[in-house]
């Protein structure tokens, strides 16, 4: 092992932290952070030709992938997971966040012409927006100040990506029924603050959804815990599509990936 890790110090694939300095952190908290900000989810499976690739040229394929994303993490903030062993649907999936949805364009065309990226097939693309809280404004005072509860400290290494669509019946209602039974819905998720982050992006009229929900989690059986509650609130009743595909996978450092995949 120490001789691969070795290989791959000397073609620069094992870097340290992507973003170094204090403004590109700057930039990348924001965008992770900030309302309007474009997040991307897009899904990649690894084809067959990868698989007869030797070591030696897999490092050259992942050395492009590390080029591009060097190129373009001034301008997006970029988070790769591993899909492989958690889920059927794809090998890896790019969470790209982007002040202009075409800088993500930009991005995912470079990655795809790359020499890794031609070995990627894309099984999916989402696309949302964040958007400040519709309904916490009309919350009590009490629910506002438990939803500023600090997640447990330590690493976070699920992941899950839930797309939701709603029912025509749910963009009838009016804002006070809709507000009512969000306090609902909002209520049943406190339990578990701490142990699941949440971030939901907004996809209507950007893709074949309303929402994106995002999550990350150290306690799947906690998650899995909210799932079974926040299918018994009245809410739950108007979405038409939940998941199809629930996306599971692990959060990994680019380093982390290149050196999985280059084995």
């Amino acid at each position: 092992m120490r001789s691969f890790v070795a290989a791959l110090i000397l073609v620069g694939l094992i870097v340290g932290p992507w973003l170094s300095d204090t403004r590109a952190a700057s930039d990348r908290e924001k965008l992770l952070t900030e309302p309007g900000v474009y997040g991307t989810f897009a899904l990649f499976a690894l084809n067959e030709e990868w698989a007869k690739q030797d070591p030696a040229m897999r490092i050259v394929r992942l050395t492009s992938l590390k080029g591009v994303v060097e190129q373009h993490r001034e301008h997006v903030a970029i988070d790769v997971y591993l899909l492989r062993g958690l889920s059927d649907h794809a090998d890896l999936l790019f969470r790209i966040h982007a002040a202009e949805l075409r800088q993500t364009q930009e991005f995912l065309l470079d990655l795809k012409s790359s020499q890794f990226g031609r070995h990627l097939k894309t099984v999916g693309v989402m696309h949302g927006l964040t958007k400040t809280p519709n309904y916490v404004p009309g919350f009590s005072e009490q629910m506002k100040a438990d939803l500023k509860a600090v997640s447990e400290p330590g690493q976070h290494p699920y992941a899950i990506i839930i797309p939701i669509r709603k029912s025509a019946e749910w963009w009838g209602l009016d804002q006070e029924k809709r507000a009512a039974m969000m306090q609902e819905h909002t209520a049943v998720t406190l339990p578990y603050l701490k142990t699941v982050k949440r971030k939901l992006y907004h996809s209507s009229g950007l893709d074949d959804l309303d929402f994106i929900t995002y999550f990350e989690t150290s306690k799947l059986e906690d998650f899995h815990r909210l799932v079974l509650s926040l299918e018994n609130v009245q809410e739950f009743r108007y979405t038409r599509r939940f998941g199809n595909p629930t996306i599971l996978g692990t959060m990994k450092s680019l380093d982390e990936i290149v050196e999985l995949l280059a084995q």
